[in-house]
């Protein structure tokens, strides 16, 4: 606002929560989600959240699956890079998501990426997709992911497809730690690459007003 006494403009105080602060509020939210997975999946006498079948023996042991989690992780950040440099909406996306992690620090990037890959497996693949199947826990992934923005549109399309990518996992190697390595590996390399997005749009901002 416009300071009288001082002749000059003095600057407006951040509007929403501190980088610490949404770094906290998400820390507890993936918290409650995770813990409410397993609750509710162990709710059954004789299930287990880890396999996706009490019945059905896992196809591949936890090391191999781990393996392919990794693995698929790795392709998947290959398929968002692409869509980042060849694609306007990618772009576009890759700004916004920038702009929602300016002031987080990596430490922290990482330590979302973690939380979040566990809960939201836990959540959407060993509790939800137990229920309602591999089609529905897909689309609600997809759909938690949504948000009426152009920018974002992408977002939700690719969430889909994951979605149907880390269901399908779980149910083939029987291993809920696939597609929690697969979720890990995404978010804990594209996590940091949109902080240092964000750092580097706030420092040629700063340097187009000198």
């Amino acid at each position: 606002m416009w300071n009288e006494d001082e002749s000059e403009y003095e600057q407006e105080e951040p509007i929403g929560p501190s980088p610490a602060g949404f770094v906290r509020s998400a820390l507890i939210f993936y918290g409650v989600m995770g813990c409410g997975a397993l609750f509710w999946r162990m709710s059954s006498p004789g299930d287990s959240i880890l396999h996706p079948s009490a019945s059905v023996a896992p196809a591949l042991g936890m090391a191999p699956a781990l393996g392919v989690g990794i693995l698929v992780g790795v392709v998947a950040v290959g398929l968002s890079e692409l869509l980042t440099r060849y694609t306007e909406l990618g772009e576009s996306l890759a700004d916004v998501l920038a702009e929602s992690l300016a002031g987080i620090g990596r430490a922290d990037a990482l330590l979302l990426a973690l939380a979040s890959g566990l809960a939201e497996e836990l959540f959407f693949r060993g509790a939800l997709q137990s229920v309602v199947g591999l089609f529905w826990a897909s689309i609600a992934f997809g759909a938690c992911h949504f948000l009426p923005r152009r920018e974002l549109a992408l977002w939700s399309v690719y969430a889909v497809g994951m979605g149907f990518a880390l269901g399908g996992l779980y149910e083939w190697t029987g291993q809920i730690l696939a597609p929690i390595a697969t979720h890990v590996v995404v978010n804990g390399i594209n996590l940091p690459r949109l902080v240092r997005r964000a750092e580097e749009r706030s420092s040629d901002a700063t340097d187009s007003t000198e």
